[in-house]
């Protein structure tokens, strides 16, 4: 059974998609004001702003539209869009993707074991990671609850220069669980 036809189909139809600023002709105020290099900062009529723009062979560019009257710019677009993605890209390329790195202990877990994982969760937050640190809990080690909250509240406190306890020892399940993320550094002025 075919489905029934809904008007033709034409490939040569393929809407353009709306750039993500109006340029040239596209803006449609009766005035903006106008910056830019080799320009006379100010508010002009539309007209006369895009006239100024041609004479520089430079296209008119709203910067902000929502402001009063719309900011325009006279540069080349093309140029304009090209460093505007690499600015992004660089952002992006800069930002920094944290992680959770976890760090498991028992209830009986001993001092050396003790300071070895300390030693990696400084390591992790000097990183810029989050710390999750738990006590697991196995069979009948779930009766000392005490021992697990002073075991996590020791690691909160040997932590407590390199990184922020973001909430108290809480259980889930089997698990006690705290997560410290790394202190803020202060730039240098």
């Amino acid at each position: 059974m075919a489905l029934p036809q809904r008007g033709r189909f034409n490939p040569r139809f393929n809407r353009q998609p709306e750039p993500e600023h109006r340029i040239n002709e596209r803006i449609r105020v009766p005035q903006v004001r106008l910056v830019g290099d080799n320009v006379t900062v100010g508010i002009y009529p539309t007209q006369e702003a895009l006239r100024i723009a041609q004479q520089q062979e430079l296209d008119l560019v709203e910067i902000s539209p929502n402001a009063d009257p719309p900011v325009c710019k006279v540069i080349d677009y093309k140029k304009f869009l090209y460093e505007k993605k690499r600015k992004e890209k660089e952002m992006k390329a800069n930002a920094k993707q944290s992680e959770v790195k976890e760090i498991r202990f028992t209830p009986g877990t001993d001092d050396h074991d003790f300071e070895f994982k300390t030693k990696h969760a400084e390591k992790f937050l000097k990183e810029g990671n989050k710390v999750k640190a738990y006590v697991q809990f196995k069979g009948r080690a779930i009766m000392f609850k005490e021992r697990g909250e002073l075991l996590l509240l020791k690691f909160a406190e040997r932590l407590g220069e390199v990184g922020v306890l973001e909430g108290m020892p809480k259980m889930e399940g089997k698990r006690m669980l705290v997560i410290f993320a790394p202190k803020p550094v202060k730039k240098k002025v």
